[in-house]
């Protein structure tokens, strides 16, 4: 069953700015220790009760931006005191290729679920977002396979990783696109660890196909609405084709 909404809306919904500073504000928590961009901001809400929270993932190319530029839709909400906001860093492509971006969301994912009591945070209600290189990142996380090991000595580890709804925000999902749709930004490339220009038929299938979001659709994932705009010269509406 397709469980995916596509809304064609403008790009001006995911409009960052610098978020007001706030005085319960947690930053730059280390969620792993293998790199200094391994560290995420913890937005708290003002409830008594376990809050629902949005994880926001920047865009960038996966090799900028900064964890510091919450759209407004979440800063908003996070000011109104209903939601928790998570915002978080990851390494980018001149520190590691694919799969270090993902895994690095999904290890954000389940530090907070060990945090969960702590930061009274509804792990049952976790969603997450992003725009561009995080729209890719977001509907990773939704639809892959859930990363929690059990027998793990890392009790982080041992935590599950799967969300229960994601919004990107014109987010790249199938990179077997770059044989049959021009695609002139080297960030798809670098991602994978080739040189930009590479012809998308040197690159390998394998790689592509993990890459891609799109690969790892089944159903059991959870709901996701996918904004993007039709008129995008970076990442093409192709990739919204269908996600059944």
């Amino acid at each position: 069953m397709n469980k995916t909404i596509t809304f064609i809306l403008s790009a001006s919904l995911l409009i960052g700015h610098t978020a007001n500073a706030q005085d319960k504000v947690r930053r730059d928590i280390a969620y792993d220790d293998a790199h200094a961009s391994q560290i995420l901001d913890f937005y708290p809400a003002k409830t008594d009760k376990p809050a629902p929270v949005m994880v926001f993932f920047h865009g960038g190319g996966w090799r900028g931006g900064s964890k510091k530029h919450l759209p407004r839709f979440l800063t908003k909400a996070n000011a109104d005191g209903w939601l928790a906001v998570v915002s978080v860093e990851y390494r980018f492509t001149d520190v590691a290729p694919h799969p270090a971006q993902v895994d690095d969301c999904a290890r954000a994912i389940q530090f907070l679920r060990q945090n969960a009591k702590e930061w009274n945070i509804d792990q049952d209600r976790i969603g997450v977002t992003g725009g561009s290189a995080g729209g890719h990142l977001s509907a990773y996380i939704a639809l892959q396979d859930d990363e929690a090991k059990p027998k793990s000595k890392d009790p982080v580890e041992r935590q599950s990783s799967r969300v229960s709804f994601a919004i990107p925000f014109a987010g790249p999902t199938d990179w077997g696109l770059l044989s049959t749709v021009k695609h002139d930004h080297p960030a798809y490339r670098q991602l994978l660890g080739y040189e930009p220009g590479t012809p998308a038929d040197e690159m390998s299938p394998e790689k592509k196909n993990d890459v891609s979001p799109l690969h790892f659709v089944s159903s059991d994932d959870p709901p996701i609405l996918i904004v993007h705009g039709d008129a995008d010269k970076i990442v093409p509406i192709e990739h919204q084709g269908t996600y059944t």
